[in-house]
């Protein structure tokens, strides 16, 4: 199985908790083009498939793609159409795949979104956030919860599926507000919604407000109960929990993101994508590209793979990759598979501490329970103390 990731480090306006590797038209002055970008990526992909090709890794065609940011809704929608086009010319994209872009509800109206459908999209992550304008406003977002409506009708007129992203724990979000958002989202009719807790990083325009005391400190405690909040909601709607942060429909899951968890081969596309072989010269290899798109763009230009640095994955970071993503997911952890040096008594542990759902385990799995999803990072460093 193979996936491609294209990063579109380009947004309009750069949010107060955004830490991803974004860059606004202010942020990049001469620096590089928007609209140079798909030629560049097209570029990359050329230099990266002869890498493969000159390092025996064998892949395609792509069992998905995904386009994330930034907001890769920013470029025109025939940009889109041509990095997609340029996936199958390079490795073929498999019949029944699943295409997604992320979409600011901003940047998008029908004629857009048909353009996707025309181009071989099956599927829209709105970001969505908050549909409480005053928790949107904390978070410098732009857009209004009528957007999110209106792109999410749209998506559904042209055939394509909608999934929506939320975020929980912003500074001055009550219960209330975020039982409002959930509900929301339940309401728009989609069939795949994500909720991730608000990361807060210093070098943010956040976490300078929360440092300087203007904004509270995200606390655990609110945050694990508005996760506990959603999982409610969510499950009785009919939504099913498939990762820890993703709830969706039977057969309406991101193929793409189980992937990643899956430990699948992809490569990665774009400034700060990092890419993923499972085998080069009988070693797991991660990379990843340049972060500064104009640097990004240099190596491009020089016929060179852009990126900053690569590791061979060790047995044990094996075993740790493992651990963290199979205990991440419904389907479970093997644990007949897991290093020897775990003890095999740790599973019913976990099972009398109400993180692992007895049954699954009877069955040679370890799946957690809602508990073991809130506290899934403990039980992953416990795990780890084994192997050394």
């Amino acid at each position: 199985m193979y996936e491609v990731y294209i990063h579109v480090p380009f947004c309009l306006r750069r949010c107060g908790y955004c830490d991803f590797n974004t860059y606004t038209a202010v942020d990049l002055g001469n620096g590089a083009s928007r609209d140079n970008y798909a030629n560049l990526a097209i570029d990359e992909m050329r230099i990266v498939k002869q890498w493969q090709l000159d390092h025996g890794v064998d892949e395609g065609p792509a069992s998905t793609v995904f386009l994330g940011g930034g907001t890769p809704t920013i470029l025109k929608p025939q940009d889109l159409a041509r990095l997609v086009q340029a996936i199958d010319d390079t490795w073929g994209i498999a019949a029944g795949a699943e295409i997604t872009t992320e979409a600011n509800p901003d940047t998008v109206d029908a004629d857009y979104i048909q353009a996707l459908a025309d181009a071989g999209f099956t599927r829209i992550s709105f970001g969505m956030q908050s549909a409480v304008p005053r928790v949107l406003k904390t978070l410098d977002r732009t857009h209004t919860p009528a957007n999110v409506a209106a792109g999410i009708a749209a998506a559904n007129a042209a055939g394509l599926r909608s999934s929506v992203d939320l975020i929980y724990g912003t500074p001055g979000e009550t219960l209330d507000d975020w039982r409002t958002s959930v509900q929301a989202a339940i309401d728009l009719g989609v069939d795949h919604i994500s909720a991730y807790a608000l990361t807060v990083e210093a070098t943010t325009k956040m976490g300078r407000q929360i440092a300087a005391g203007t904004l509270p400190k995200p606390d655990d405690d609110d945050e694990a109960a508005k996760y506990e909040i959603a999982d409610e909601l969510l499950t009785a709607a009919g939504l099913e929990w498939y990762e820890v942060s993703n709830w969706a429909r039977p057969g309406q899951e991101s193929r793409h993101n189980l992937g990643y968890w899956r430990n699948v081969d992809w490569a990665g596309i774009g400034p700060g994508a990092h890419s993923h072989y499972g085998n080069v010269n009988g070693q797991g290899l991660r990379a990843w590209d340049i972060p500064h798109p104009k640097l990004w763009a240099g190596k491009i230009l020089d016929n060179q793979v852009p990126w900053a640095g690569s590791e061979t994955v060790t047995p044990v970071e094996q075993a740790e990759e493992q651990l963290m993503l199979g205990l991440r997911i419904r389907e479970g952890l093997d644990i007949n598979t897991v290093d020897p040096r775990i003890p095999s008594t740790i599973w019913q542990q976990f099972v009398d501490e109400g993180l692992l759902d007895a049954a699954a385990l009877e069955q040679g799995r370890a799946v957690p329970t809602r508990k073991g999803r809130l506290l899934n990072d403990a039980m992953i460093t416990e795990l780890m103390e084994y192997l050394g």
